[in-house]
């Protein structure tokens, strides 16, 4: 058994499984916890498991992980990083920006709908990635959906938190009404006018189009239906890039 771990500036994402994921678990992203602290919340999904690969935008933690699966399970994580065989090509000006997270997306993504996607992770940040015969050829970052919605209701004293849910209109009629449509419909359109754009800019039309990460579920029915939505892709490409390395 094994262990595929997104740990993300919000949350640690964990599958486990062999060949596909089996199951999944989502833990909230504290960087002041100590590796002790890690292995106590995290000691039972280690039954049974003889590897760990690890695709993580958080360097503080990465020790943490390290330091207790090492010491505990005696076993030698992989992270995804430089020396690590992939099977994606990076062509950016600094390559060694490009994050573990849009890395494994892009591994995902190759494995299970072909050498060219368009890959929207909606997390902290929502990235659009544009892959094509297997080479990241460029990425756009603009702010997520939850950190959108904290940044609105920090500056504007009048608003209060609330959960997001589904717009019922396109306007709203009360404050948290008029919030879900504003941002929902705002970031769903936003998707779609960038990923129109990047399929005009590159010329390829057909591309598949694939969104993922924790947020994505809220957009899902605001988007076209021909857009794919795989909430474990970047688990599934760390699947594919072990498979390369072992």
């Amino acid at each position: 058994m094994r262990l595929f771990i997104d740990i993300g500036n919000s949350n640690i994402v964990i599958g486990k499984g062999m060949d596909t994921i089996e199951e999944t678990y989502r833990y909230k992203t504290d960087q002041t916890k100590s590796s002790d602290e890690y292995y106590a919340l995290l000691k039972h999904l280690f039954i049974g498991v003889d590897a760990v690969i690890i695709a993580s935008v958080v360097p503080q933690v990465n020790t943490a992980f390290k330091t207790f699966i090492t010491r505990y399970f005696e076993i030698t994580p992989l992270f995804i990083g430089p020396g690590i065989k992939t099977g994606v090509k990076i062509k950016t000006d600094n390559p060694k920006e490009v994050g573990a997270d849009l890395v494994a997306g892009a591994a995902g993504a190759i494995a299970k709908y072909g050498e060219s996607a368009i890959v929207i992770d909606m997390g902290t940040a929502t990235t659009f990635s544009y892959i094509e015969n297997k080479e990241i050829k460029g990425v756009s970052i603009t702010i997520g959906l939850d950190s959108a919605k904290d940044c609105l209701i920090s500056k504007a004293s009048k608003l209060l938190q609330f959960e997001f849910e589904e717009p019922k209109s396109i306007l709203g009629t009360n404050t948290v009404d008029a919030l879900n449509s504003g941002l929902l419909f705002g970031h769903a359109m936003q998707i779609i006018g960038m990923v129109r754009n990047i399929k005009h800019a590159y010329e390829n039309p057909a591309v598949p189009v694939i969104l993922t990460g924790g947020a994505s579920k809220l957009i899902r029915s605001l988007v076209p239906e021909t857009y794919h939505h795989d909430e474990n892709l970047i688990l599934e490409g760390l699947i594919a890039i072990h498979q390369k390395n072992f």
